[in-house]
């Protein structure tokens, strides 16, 4: 089952939303990443091929890609990815959001505009991986 096809009112908000992110201040390398590492955390091979192929076709570098899981070790990543990813994981675990966590975020994204996106970014990719996993969009995966 599709959601586009089951539940098109509520697919076309999700997309409509993301839209509006797309177009907004958020640099495009950092939409990817937090949209990849969500999905990895997740566990929604679909949305981890998808964004990694994003990715790349954004010009990403294979080596940050591979090292997008041991982020906190990597030294490919800039403060400003790094505030976003730890933000990422720790909504995407359900993992409090510390003073600490959020005045690094907002160190590195002070426009209201570009920290809202980023929040409702995080939120959106983890709606969409958790309809993603339960109805099988890896299934739809090309061998």
């Amino acid at each position: 089952m599709l959601l586009q096809e089951a539940s098109p009112e509520v697919y076309q908000g999700i997309i409509k939303t993301a839209g509006v992110i797309h177009k907004g201040p958020l640099d495009p390398a950092v939409r990817e990443l937090i949209k990849l590492r969500a999905s990895q955390l997740n566990g929604c091979a679909y949305c981890v091929d998808i964004h990694s192929r994003d990715a790349r076709d954004q010009g990403e570098r294979e080596e940050r890609l591979h090292h997008l899981t041991v982020w906190r070790e990597s030294p490919h990543y800039t403060g400003a990815e790094r505030a976003a990813l730890d933000y990422t994981e720790a909504v995407t675990r359900r993992e409090p959001v510390t003073d600490e966590m959020w005045k690094a975020l907002r160190e590195h994204y002070p426009d209201d505009r570009e920290a809202g996106d980023l929040v409702g970014l995080v939120a959106i990719i983890n709606a969409l991986n958790l309809f993603g996993v339960p109805l099988h969009y890896h299934e739809m995966i090309p061998g």
